[in-house]
């Protein structure tokens, strides 16, 4: 068993001051020229191209960074240079940035027997710290996941997509919308190994604060600041927990293409500090 624990690992990054989320989502056509004309000239593949891109934004970074998340959709479809590049940069991150825990945002579960592979998958082939799941299959069918003391559970709860409330939203019994009871459930009910966290959004403050009342806590991943235009003065208000902390906010395209240019990593530690001491200000 590794000695990697998610939830020290993120104590001691939010004792440090940090609270950003570094999201990998490297879409190749926005990838500067620099890094494919350079990979280029040596007669590399695709692959290589945004290895080298992750590389370099994660040397960057992870001085500021509280954690990095890995969408697969980004990867996956690329087929196999894209798989291969998704377990390149894991490794890559657990080299050059040991003490920075690894996210696998891939919204997982399913019935028991099927959730156990997909732990293994994550949490032992690719050697990913935390996964975000689906609550909808309940916690029979997490449990592989939940039970996985050190590693992180991080439960979807309210979305920052604009569909989101559609079923989200529905009022359960009492009255409660179903995102705040989900949150409650994993907090009182889930949460025996002290691994699990919730994602609520940026762009929906009122539903944010709704589940940090409920959670108390836990850490919440937080997306929607960026490029979707989530309010970070507000969030900040609202998500913090008991002791200004608990806050995984997530920001992706904002830093890792904050530039186009030669200085496209030296942008993305800019703004990655930035946001960090904003963050900081507001809590």
């Amino acid at each position: 068993m590794s000695d990697r624990n998610f939830r020290q690992m993120l104590e001691a990054k939010w004792s440090g001051g940090s609270f950003v989320c570094v999201g990998l989502d490297s879409e190749f056509n926005k990838i500067p020229q620099v890094v494919q004309g350079r990979a280029g000239d040596s007669g590399t593949e695709v692959q290589d191209i945004v290895t080298a891109f992750n590389r370099e934004i994660v040397v960057a970074t992870k001085s500021v960074a509280c954690a990095y998340k890995i969408n697969p959709a980004f990867y996956e479809s690329k087929g196999e240079e894209g798989r291969t590049t998704l377990g390149q940069t894991i490794r890559d991150i657990n080299e050059l940035a040991p003490d920075v825990p690894v996210i696998f945002d891939a919204k997982q579960a399913d019935i028991g027997n099927t959730s156990a592979e997909y732990a293994k998958a994550a949490f032992d082939c690719l050697g990913v710290d935390a996964v975000t799941v689906n609550p909808y299959l309940g916690a029979e069918a997490l449990r592989p996941f939940l039970t996985r003391a050190e590693k992180g559970i991080i439960v979807l709860c309210r979305t920052s997509n604009l569909g989101a409330g559609e079923f989200q939203d529905l009022s359960v019994v009492g009255g409660e919308p179903l995102y705040r009871f989900v949150a409650r459930q994993v907090a009182k009910e889930w949460n025996y190994n002290n691994n699990c966290a919730v994602v609520a959004p940026a762009t929906y403050p009122a539903e944010l604060q709704a589940v940090r009342d409920a959670v108390g806590n836990l850490p919440i991943l937080i997306p929607g600041i960026g490029a979707q235009g989530g309010d970070l003065k507000k969030v900040v208000e609202v998500a913090k927990d008991s002791r200004g902390q608990g806050m995984l906010i997530s920001l992706s395209r904002a830093i890792i293409f904050a530039s186009g240019g030669d200085d496209f990593a030296v942008v993305a530690a800019s703004e990655a500090k930035k946001t960090n001491q904003l963050i900081n200000q507001y809590r």
